[in-house]
């Protein structure tokens, strides 16, 4: 388990997106260190943008980025909570195509070795749509370093064994019902 250094690291595209409805290019904490980690990790920064928390506009959002063939994923931080404005898990879910529900659950299982039962108020998600991975993290620095550094490094990297999510992005448009006879 760990790093194969017999295979070629293989850079994937990704979008950050900042969800929320104070926040600017200049004051946005989280975004500039998911932006600094994935770029020191060798990944490219496909596009970086601010969303207000309004369900509709991230859907149309992650709409955008999915429809994108450059794109390969899309990081969001912000509006994950519980308050009547943190919409950001409900209109990812109404997105994806398939709910990736480990993540969620390992990013709370890590997140309780740090914060205790604090953990209980994150809703981060992640799924995938036409494509591309899609993963909601909290908005505090904290958050997205834990994410970054303990998860999404890991699994955002071809060379990670025994497996990762690089080397099944050709995969992620398969039909089902590729090679089977009609009735």
């Amino acid at each position: 388990m760990g790093l194969d250094t017999t295979r070629t690291f293989v850079p994937v595209s990704i979008a950050v997106m900042t969800i929320s409805d104070s926040r600017t290019l200049e004051d946005d904490k989280s975004g500039d260190l998911l932006v600094a980690r994935l770029q020191e990790a060798g990944h490219t920064l496909s596009a970086r943008t601010i969303v207000t928390d309004d369900k509709d506009k991230i859907i149309e959002a992650l709409d955008g980025f999915t429809s994108d063939s450059e794109i390969d994923v899309v990081i969001s931080t912000g509006g994950t909570g519980l308050t009547g404005r943190d919409v950001t898990p409900e209109a990812f879910r109404a997105v994806f195509e398939k709910e990736i529900e480990g993540f969620g659950e390992m990013f709370r299982f890590l997140s309780f070795q740090k914060i205790g039962t604090s953990t209980l108020q994150s809703r981060a998600v992640a799924g995938v749509a036409k494509g591309t991975y899609l993963f909601a993290l909290p908005g505090s620095p904290s958050a997205c370093r834990d994410a970054w550094d303990d998860l999404l490094i890991h699994q955002l990297d071809y060379r990670h064994r025994p497996c990762n999510f690089v080397e099944i992005m050709p995969r992620l448009t398969e039909s089902g019902l590729k090679g089977r006879k009609s009735s």
